[in-house]
C-alpha cells in the first residue's frame, strides 16, 4: 500500500462534496492507502534535497462532504523528503504565478532524485494550459496568441465574432466575447493586454457553446467515456461552474474520442497522468494540467467511478 502526498491548498477551504482532489483521496483510502498533505509553502530544499513539511489525515467514513468534518489530521507536522512517499500528487490549485513555477522546478528535483510526481513538475511547467492547445492546431478552432491590439483588430474583422482572454485566467475570469462592431473592444483590448504589454489568446467564437464547454478527462493515458458539458447561463459566454454552468454528463461524441485519443498518449507519455481537455462543438479550447476537476459530477451522473479509475491508473503508474 502507497503513502500518498498531496500538494493542496487548505483543506479547511475546499468544497469537499464537489472537489476533485477529496474525490482521490477518497478512493485512494478506499483501496487501502493512506494520505498526507502539504501546502506549496511547506515544501522546501535543504542541502539539495527536497522536503516537505506534511501532516498525515485520516478521512472520515461517513463525514460531512458539505462541511469541514471530513477529514482529522493524525500526526502533527512530519518532515520527510519527497521521495519518503509512494507517490507526490500536484493538486494546488492556480493561480499559476512565480511561486508555482518555482514548487514545480521543486517538484522535478524530487523526481531527479526519486520521488514519483504526478503530474510531473516539468511536464506541467511546459503546458501552459491555454497555449498548449497550439501543438494540436488541427483540433482548435482559429486561434491568434499576441499582444498585439492592430493584430487581434485584424482577427476581429477576419471572423466577425470572437474571444478574446488571457493566457493566465481560471474558471472564466477575464473572458470577453467581441461581436461585430462591438464598442466597447479597444476598452476591452487595452484593460486585456495592458495596453499593447500582455500576450493573450483570440479565438472565433463557437456557438456550439451552448451546448456546453465539454470537459473530457484523460487518466492514465486513457479518455474517461463519458464528459460533463458545462452549460452556461441564458445570455452566458462562458461555460465554467465557477461562471454559474450548469454540469450534465454525457457520453463522448465520435469527435471526442478522435481527439482523445490522439491527445491521451502523447500527453501521458510526458508524465501527464491527469489531463482536463476542454472541449466546444469539434474543438479542443484548452488543455487543463495543474488541477483537473469534475470527477465529482461525472461520477454522481452515470455508471463510472472517475476516482477508482484515477487510483488504478496510479498505482501502475507507480509500479509499472
Amino acid at each position: 500500500m502507497m503513502h500518498v502526498l498531496f500538494v493542496i491548498d487548505p483543506l479547511e477551504g475546499l468544497k469537499a462534496y464537489k472537489d476533485s482532489s477529496v474525490a482521490m483521496m477518497r478512493a485512494l483510502v478506499a483501496r487501502g492507502h493512506s494520505i498526507s498533505v502539504v501546502l506549496q509553502g511547506d515544501l522546501y530544499i535543504d542541502n539539495g534535497i527536497v522536503k516537505a513539511s506534511a501532516r498525515a489525515i485520516s478521512l472520515h467514513p461517513n463525514g460531512d462532504l458539505h462541511g469541514h468534518v471530513w477529514w482529522d489530521y493524525i500526526s502533527d507536522y512530519e518532515v520527510h523528503e519527497l521521495v519518503h512517499y509512494g507517490a507526490v500528487l500536484m493538486r494546488k490549485d492556480p493561480p499559476f504565478d512565480m511561486e508555482y513555477v518555482y514548487c514545480t522546478h521543486l517538484l522535478e528535483y524530487a523526481q531527479q532524485q526519486g520521488a514519483k510526481v504526478f503530474n510531473h513538475g516539468a511536464a506541467i511547467r511546459n503546458h501552459p494550459e491555454k497555449l498548449s492547445i497550439t501543438e494540436f492546431a488541427q483540433y482548435t478552432a482559429p486561434t491568434l496568441v499576441t499582444r498585439s491590439m492592430d493584430r487581434i483588430k485584424a482577427f476581429h474583422a477576419e471572423h466577425g465574432d470572437i474571444i478574446v482572454k488571457p493566457l493566465d485566467g481560471m474558471g472564466g475570469t477575464g473572458v470577453f466575447r467581441l461581436k461585430p462592431d462591438d464598442a466597447n473592444r479597444g476598452a476591452i483590448l487595452e484593460t486585456l493586454t495592458h495596453d499593447g504589454h500582455r500576450t493573450i489568446m483570440a479565438q472565433r467564437y463557437l456557438p456550439e457553446i451552448a451546448k456546453g464547454d465539454k470537459r473530457i478527462l484523460l487518466i492514465g493515458g486513457v479518455p474517461v467515456p463519458y464528459a460533463l458539458a458545462r452549460i452556461p447561463l441564458a445570455g452566458e459566454t462562458r461555460g465554467n461552474l465557477a461562471a454559474g454552468g450548469r454540469g450534465v454528463a454525457q457520453p463522448l461524441t465520435e469527435r471526442d474520442w478522435e481527439i482523445a485519443n490522439t491527445l491521451a498518449p502523447i500527453l501521458y507519455e510526458r508524465g501527464l497522468l491527469v489531463v482536463g481537455l476542454d472541449v466546444i462543438g469539434d474543438f479542443v479550447t484548452e488543455i487543463n494540467v495543474t488541477s483537473p476537476t469534475c470527477f465529482v459530477e461525472i461520477t454522481e451522473q452515470t455508471d463510472f467511478n472517475v476516482g477508482e479509475r484515477f487510483a488504478i491508473a496510479l498505482e501502475a503508474a507507480v509500479h509499472g
